[in-house]
């Protein structure tokens, strides 16, 4: 992730939220709609405690920006904030909108192991362009 920079289009999303520390990829996989990933852009670090105090507060305020924007785009129920790292040790977070139809109501969102089709592109890029202008 500290190798690729911080691109509009990372292959596997979009990015509508181009924050001080922080990027929001809106994520192509069709897996939740408004599935989205804030990557940390400064120095390559795992865990959100190696951040300063002043880090941590910048990245936070960045990843509620997005989940606003997220919540008045797609009106989701609920979001679920996910820091994981396991796969990929480079903080960020998942942001996965919770609808009332979903998968699996009042529990942790099932993630499907096998790969997910894409959701149609241009369906994408209007997200985008619609969550941009909310952030």
């Amino acid at each position: 992730m500290c190798a690729q920079g911080r691109p509009d289009d990372v292959g596997f999303g979009v990015r509508f939220l181009a924050g001080d520390v922080a990027d929001a990829y809106l994520q192509r996989a069709d897996i939740q709609r408004g599935y989205t990933v804030v990557v940390w852009g400064g120095r390559h670090v795992v865990e959100p405690t190696e951040l300063t105090d002043e880090e941590a507060a910048q990245y936070w305020l960045e990843v509620m920006r997005a989940g606003r924007a997220l919540e008045k785009h797609f009106e989701p129920v609920k979001l679920n904030y996910d820091t994981l790292g396991n796969e990929l040790p480079h903080l960020h977070t998942h942001i996965v909108p919770r609808y009332a139809d979903d998968p699996r109501p009042g529990w942790p969102f099932p993630f499907p192991e096998e790969k997910q089709p894409s959701i149609p592109e241009d369906e994408l890029l209007h997200d985008v362009e619609a969550l941009r202008r909310l952030t």
